[in-house]
């Protein structure tokens, strides 16, 4: 009896090791249930005192603000939302954003938040005083604010409310409105109309002066755009939303700039030339609180001035223009030194993106930072010690890493290591950074680090999320270089886990390829989509993502060429990529090729089906423009001009026109409520369809937007799309 429970023990200690690496299959489920989600350290806003920052953090009961010491981790609450009571609510005041006053005593908080579109939100705020304890009410309308935001002093908040920019007295509670003609759907001060939130990236249009004594402000006069209506469905009778949307070729906002004095109480407006039909993309301060920087461009954005003006007169002039081929990017990257004498610009001039020192002249000191490489994001200039930050694509355009130069080009550093991508965020005396390390089988790894790049601690080292990611069987992905006869291509190719090379596998390729995007790229992914390629992988595929002529992080010459003809060259280089991995990986079957995408990929999958259908038999097209005319000013006029310029382009740039072609398994999908991509298009691109008696499949989602999310809309979403392929495919 002992000799036989002896050997069952050797036995069972001889399984043990294969038992333990067993691992598990993904299943559906991980998909949508974020099993795969990384930790973070979100919300981190730097304080005035560089040893500490704040965050907002979700406990079991309730929400805290809290104050970190970088060097250590600890933390004190200095407010939390149990503590948060006024008359006249029932419950609480749910912290859902913040900001501090610049002495850092008050804080601004934000709460009831209600979504509008991308970026902009309408609230309620209240403004609590961190050494009295005291809260109050921003103001006494009942009615919901946006922008809200301290003065300097903190003694003056200024916010928009019905198209109209207002001023409160922190001290008094005494309110005044600075501008009273605002009118929906015709006059808007103080924020930006729809196309200029989405495609010049900013809700928010006032700014406070660095004395405090001003403020400058944008004034859209929209009444001459055409409105747009999306059906509002669910009710007995259903509802219509209206907004102004300019569509190519249609008329936009007519844009001024005032600027109010608190003490004067007059406003005073910029002199932005006598063309009403240009673009105002960005203003800053200067660090005199007399002048102003406005950006100009042109409507077909191929010039960019860059104006100083007086604010006490409204006196403007031009010290640099910026003009392109093609078109001028707009960015954050103008910083003014604080000598009042120099500042920073960002440019592409040289066929990279590189930072620029001026005079206030605009006669260039030097380029700071140049070679055949993308200066990506410019964190910001050390006055003490001379020394910029900025992070570039110098090792790859996969990767993305931090570096610092001194101000006159020389001692550059690299201060990222090894091979992958980081995200920076710097404290604002530049003393320290959060690094975000991350690779494709590499889960974020947030690390704390002095300025020269001397590591800190480990703030969250996900290991929890990579000890679970050993515990299931996971695609392999192998990045490539595709040589075409046009240009060499950035690509990758996942593989299910247990790939056998002797085997063909039905191919599945991922597209966006709209101008200035990636795909491919050495990060890690864990949101739904990049979930779902590894599932579909592990279900017997290969998923392939090629990014084509006209994506970035490859200079000028390589983004812009597709200029006036969009959907052109990067359907030709997809097709192209597909050929070319069929011809050269024989595990790839040449008779299941599929292509799927969202938004520009939706457009460039229906692209490739009918002008790839030798190629390609199956394709997802998830919110797609079909034809560029239904889409916006500022973006479509950027890379198209206008339709009336530029018809041949329009007409050769639309899957509408190439419908007939389609021959294939075809999923068109679109949210109802998307107000981006109107679902017009997909209206208009089924009608074509039915015209051509072409058989094709289609969903609608009621009333979702863009992003088509909300309820069980995403499970729905990817389960119907996992069965289109693995049926079709």
């Amino acid at each position: 009896m002992k000799k036989l429970l002896i050997v069952v023990f050797i036995f069972g200690w001889i399984l043990q090791p294969a038992i333990a690496q067993e691992k598990e299959s993904l299943q559906f489920s991980h998909v949508v249930n974020g099993t795969f989600s990384p930790e973070g350290i979100r919300s981190v806003n730097w304080m005035q005192d560089g040893r500490f920052y704040t965050a907002l953090e979700q406990t079991p009961n309730d929400i805290e603000l809290r104050k970190y010491n970088i060097l250590n981790g600890d933390y004190e609450v200095l407010v939390a939302s149990s503590d948060l009571r006024v008359e006249g609510r029932q419950k609480p005041i749910a912290i859902q954003g913040y900001q501090f006053s610049a002495d850092e005593r008050k804080v601004l908080i934000k709460t009831d938040v209600e979504q509008i579109w991308r970026r902009s939100t309408r609230e309620n705020y209240f403004v609590y005083d961190l050494e009295s304890g005291e809260i109050q009410k921003l103001t006494q309308s009942n009615q919901k604010q946006q922008y809200a935001k301290l003065s300097p002093s903190g003694n003056k908040a200024a916010f928009v409310q019905d198209n109209n920019l207002y001023l409160v007295d922190l001290t008094t509670g005494e309110e005044q409105a600075i501008t009273e003609d605002g009118k929906f759907n015709h006059i808007i001060n103080g924020a930006t109309d729809w196309v200029y939130e989405e495609e010049f990236g900013f809700a928010k249009a006032w700014y406070w002066s660095p004395d405090g004594q001003k403020i400058a402000f944008y004034r859209f006069d929209e009444s001459d755009v055409k409105e747009f209506f999306m059906t509002e469905w669910g009710n007995l009778y259903p509802g219509l939303t209206r907004f102004k949307y300019p569509k190519a070729g249609e008329e936009n906002s007519v844009v001024k700039i005032g600027v109010y004095d608190l003490n004067s109480g007059k406003t005073t407006w910029m002199d932005v030339g006598s063309e009403n039909d240009q673009y105002i993309p960005r203003i800053n301060w200067t660090k005199d609180s007399d002048v102003l920087a406005i950006r100009r461009m042109n409507r077909l954005q191929n010039r960019q001035d860059l104006m100083l003006a007086d604010v006490n007169t409204g006196d403007t002039e031009i010290i640099k223009t910026e003009t392109s081929e093609a078109w001028v990017d707009v960015n954050d990257d103008l910083k003014f030194l604080a000598n009042g004498e120099q500042f920073f610009y960002a440019s592409e001039e040289s066929g990279y993106n590189h930072i620029y020192l001026y005079d206030m002249s605009g006669d260039m000191v030097r380029q700071v930072t140049q070679g055949d490489w993308e200066v990506t994001n410019f964190l910001g200039y050390d006055e003490q010690s001379q020394t910029l930050y900025y992070v570039s694509t110098e090792e790859s355009p996969l990767e993305r890493h931090l570096y610092s130069i001194n101000l006159d080009g020389s001692g550059k550093q690299k201060l990222s290591n090894g091979e992958g991508w980081n995200e920076i965020n710097m404290s604002r005396d530049f003393q320290y950074y959060i690094q975000t390390f991350s690779m494709p089988t590499t889960p974020p790894k947030y690390t704390l680090h002095k300025s020269d790049g001397e590591t800190v601690r480990m703030l969250e080292e996900n290991e929890v999320l990579a000890n679970k990611l050993q515990q299931y069987h996971l695609p392999e992905k192998e990045y490539i270089e595709i040589p075409l006869e046009q240009t060499t291509l950035n690509g990758y190719i996942m593989k299910p886990h247990d790939f056998d090379p002797e085997k063909e596998y039905p191919t599945l390729f991922y597209v966006y390829g709209g101008p200035g995007s990636q795909t491919v790229t050495k990060q890690f992914g864990s949101g739904q989509r990049a979930m779902w390629h590894q599932y579909i992988a592990e279900q017997g595929y290969v998923v392939v993502s090629v990014d084509n002529r006209g994506t970035g992080a490859r200079g000028r010459d390589f983004e812009k060429q597709t200029y006036k003809k969009l959907g052109q060259y990067e359907t030709e280089d997809q097709i192209d990529a597909a050929e070319y991995l069929t011809e050269h990986y024989d595990f790839i079957d040449e008779e299941r090729l599929g292509i799927w995408g969202w938004s520009y990929g939706g457009y460039m999958s229906s692209l490739v089906l009918a002008q790839g259908g030798d190629i390609f038999n199956t394709a997802i097209a998830v919110a797609p423009v079909t034809h560029w005319q239904f889409y916006d000013t500022i973006y479509t006029e950027r890379f198209m001009q206008t339709p009336q310029m530029n018809p041949a382009g329009y007409r050769k740039g639309s899957p509408i026109t190439y419908a007939d072609q389609i021959d294939g398994n075809y999923l068109l999908i679109h949210g109802t409520g998307d107000d981006n991509v109107h679902f017009q298009n997909s209206v208009a691109l089924v009608n074509k369809l039915v015209e051509e008696d072409v058989q094709f499949e289609s969903m609608y989602y009621p009333n979702r937007s863009h992003a088509i999310y909300g309820g069980n809309t995403r499970k729905h979403l990817y389960k119907m799309m996992s069965n289109f392929i693995l049926e079709n495919l």
